[in-house]
């Protein structure tokens, strides 16, 4: 097995540790202090004094400040000192280079980002058992963040790759300091079935009675028509044929029984020991693997069919724990994911502009799988990893989507930066023949329409983060729509009986959570503008010349226009108070490091994201900008 070089060990240290601090220090989980004890030749207008005051140092149109020298003070002596100018939201932009450990670490000990979360342990509230959770999921992202730097592309060969080949180039969540941690998977796991190792997976296959497993579908799309689309004639065979010669001995009768796929890590990790009582008493049959070799996306329990694209993305739970939550299928939410994806198709079918004049695409959970344990059922206080053990939920491919010539990216990709120093979007700005202006504003024309007319007119936020977001480009690499995906945990309604929700079973009713429009509007202002702009703006600065003020000014100026061809909703723009001068914080390393992401709770987070204070919006203009 390959181990990552000193090299990239080292850079991926690097970008960690520059990392912690800018987010860090975002979410107030540290709160650095200008250093004055440096030769800080700054102007004097440089940000105030402590990240308290991050407000006012944000300014409405999202432009940087210069840079100023500030520092980290951890008692005992120990403070890191570094150079940093402030961005939209009051993010913090640390130049590279500049973060120093003082005093030095001893010989031969490096100051990377295990050092400066040792050092801020006392500061941050952990104990033992959560700072060891910490370096645990530190030093996993950190080796998988290093192998990936070894087998980097420069921009225009990560341009020419396909949807799925992009995947494996991606860098994780861009908020999230412990983003690739996968905790469960041996070495030889992650290097079988993390997403970078790019590596193909053939499906296990088992049967379960009925008395354990539910189907849902969409309308038209039964259990036996599913597995005549996803398996060929002779592996349905092969199957039916295991199926029989099980039922024969359990007296079981074959046609009660379910069928789904599981991975094979999932297989020898969870199924084989967890449901060691309903495999020895015929309940569940394995059936074998099949043909087709799969590709995991970014979300690594979901995988793409290498060999036949247009068959369906496959969802199966992965008993590990990966940025937050343990990743496996909610039985309630399996079973209503094709209630809740016909119905958003049939929200866009009835709607002629989302219809006819937006390439907005729901991506559809249109088959599930959902598997129960009565045992762990019997234990509602179990940890909630122990309810959603096994199932499966078949989604519609991007491939489908595409026209002669076009591809898909994710939105995430476009923050990929290439081994030569390129971004991938400067290089496909270039290829489009566009001003980056120009491109900027396409791509906002494809990315936002859908999301606000779901938003204002049928009070549905979906959850429009990067690797939800896939963008469909046409031949000239200009953005011309987009496909959204996970709905039935990540579509989020408004409070109450509303019109628009009629089409809605109480299946899916009753999975779907419900808040207020202000905090419905997050689904824009943190996933969208916080989570992924907050990102890409000073990445269009620095690649495309455009400046952030100019960025955000596209941005509203997109809004505007979906205002202005809506006037009807008029006050329903109000209330999502996209413009607002300010929104709450979303601070998702917060959550994760102080609000029990790594302990068995036997709640998932299924409550609002965690927040900590405001942020200024870019998108709000003051009275005085308005005259």
């Amino acid at each position: 097995m390959n181990h990552p070089t000193r090299d990239a060990w080292t850079q991926a240290g690097r970008r960690l540790l520059v990392k912690a601090v800018e987010e860090f220090a975002y979410e107030e989980l540290l709160v650095p202090v200008r250093d004055d004890s440096t030769n800080d030749t700054t102007d004097a207008t440089d940000p105030a004094d402590s990240a308290d005051s991050t407000d006012s140092t944000d300014g409405s149109a999202g432009a940087s400040s210069p840079s100023g020298s500030y520092r980290l003070d951890f008692g005992d002596g120990v403070r890191w000192t570094f150079r940093a100018a402030r961005g939209t939201f009051a993010t913090w932009r640390v130049e590279p280079g500049s973060l120093r450990r003082h005093p030095d670490t001893p010989a031969g000990e490096e100051a990377g980002p295990e050092r400066l979360l040792l050092d801020a342990r006392t500061t941050l509230g952990w104990d033992g058992a959560t700072t060891a959770e910490v370096l645990r999921e530190l030093t996993a992202t950190r080796r998988a963040d290093a192998e990936a730097i070894g087998r980097a592309l420069p921009a225009a060969d990560l341009a020419d790759l396909g949807h799925l080949d992009l995947e494996a180039y991606q860098d994780g969540h861009p908020c999230m300091l412990l983003n690739k941690g996968r905790l469960g998977f041996s070495a030889s796991d992650a290097a079988a079935y993390a997403p970078e190792a790019a590596r193909a997976v053939r499906l296990n296959w088992i049967a379960v009675h009925s008395d354990l497993a539910t189907y849902a579908g969409v309308p038209g799309l039964g259990a036996d028509q599913l597995l005549a689309e996803e398996l060929d004639g002779p592996t349905r065979e092969r199957f039916a044929t295991s199926l029989s010669e099980a039922c024969a001995t359990s007296g079981l009768a074959a046609g009660a029984f379910v069928w789904l796929p599981v991975h094979p890590f999932h297989w020898d990790e969870a199924v084989a020991t967890l449901f060691a009582p309903y495999l020895a008493d015929g309940r569940i049959v394995p059936l074998g693997q099949s043909a087709d070799r799969y590709r995991p996306l970014q979300s690594i329990r979901t995988l793409a069919n290498l060999d036949h694209p247009e068959r369906r993305n496959v969802k199966v739970p992965l008993l590990i724990r990966n940025t937050l939550v343990w990743r496996g299928l909610s039985t309630e939410p399996t079973e209503a994911a094709p209630d809740v994806s016909a119905w958003l198709k049939a929200v866009r079918e009835g709607d002629p502009y989302l219809r006819d004049e937006l390439r907005f695409h729901p991506l559809g959970e249109v088959a599930a799988v959902a598997v129960g344990h009565p045992l762990y059922e019997s234990v509602q206080d179990a940890p909630y990893r122990y309810h959603e053990l096994l199932g499966a939920v078949w989604r519609e491919p991007v491939a489908a989507l595409l026209r002669e010539g076009e591809r898909a990216r994710t939105m995430a990709s476009l923050l990929k930066t290439g081994s030569d120093g390129r971004s991938l979007t400067a290089e496909l700005v270039a290829r489009s023949g566009l001003s980056g202006v120009r491109w900027l504003e396409r791509f906002f024309a494809a990315l936002l329409p859908g999301l606000l007319h779901y938003l204002y007119r049928y009070g549905v936020a979906f959850c429009p983060h990067g690797e939800n977001t896939v963008v469909l480009f046409d031949g000239d690499d200009i953005p011309a729509g987009i496909a959204v995906k996970d709905f039935a945990e990540d579509v989020n309604l408004l409070p109450g009986a509303h019109p628009e929700y009629k089409g809605l079973t109480e299946r899916a009713d009753r999975v779907l959570l419900r808040w207020p429009a202000h905090e419905l509007a997050h689904s824009l202002l943190s996933a969208v503008f916080a989570g992924h702009f907050r990102f890409f703006a000073p990445l269009a600065a620095e690649h495309l010349g455009v400046p952030e003020e100019e960025f955000w000014a596209l941005v509203r100026a997109e809004i505007e226009r979906y205002h202005a061809r809506f006037p009807e909703l008029a006050d329903r723009f109000e209330s999502f108070g996209l413009f607002a001068p300010s929104f709450d914080r979303v601070a998702l390393n917060r959550e994760q490091l102080l609000g029990g992401g790594f302990h068995d709770r036997a709640e998932r987070d299924e409550g609002f994201d965690v927040v900590h204070g405001t942020v200024t919006n870019p998108l709000f203009i003051g009275a005085e900008e308005k005259e």
